[in-house]
């Protein structure tokens, strides 16, 4: 496999999900959400363009599923693959992190 940096897991990683807006994209698929509206209601209101950017980047790299449950227009419904829903973990180290050190930041409910 080439990589574009390194094979370094850290850097390919960050280069996957690594962006100012996936891992939010993600953390509500994690807590629920399955469609582009509920998406983009999130508080911290993912420009339409990048949420359609990075739904589509997820679901090429197999973090993602869609399934269209309108057809005009058309309307898909999303679900996090076992691979995305791993990056569970992850989000989960982050909030810690970001409650222990960053003062006023708490968990969304």
């Amino acid at each position: 496999m080439e990589f574009k940096r390194s094979p370094c897991p850290v850097a390919n990683t960050l280069e996957l999900i690594g962006d100012k807006w996936t891992l939010l994209v993600i953390r509500d698929l994690l807590r629920g959400k399955r469609t582009y509206g509920e998406l983009l209601a999130s508080p911290e209101r993912i420009p339409t363009n990048l949420l359609a950017e990075r739904l589509k980047r997820l679901e090429r790299a197999g973090l993602l599923t869609s399934v269209a449950y309108q057809e005009r227009p058309v309307r898909r419904a999303y679900a996090l693959t076992p691979g995305g829903e791993a990056l569970g973990d992850v989000l989960q180290a982050l909030a810690r992190w970001g409650e222990a050190h960053i003062p006023g930041t708490q968990r969304l409910a």
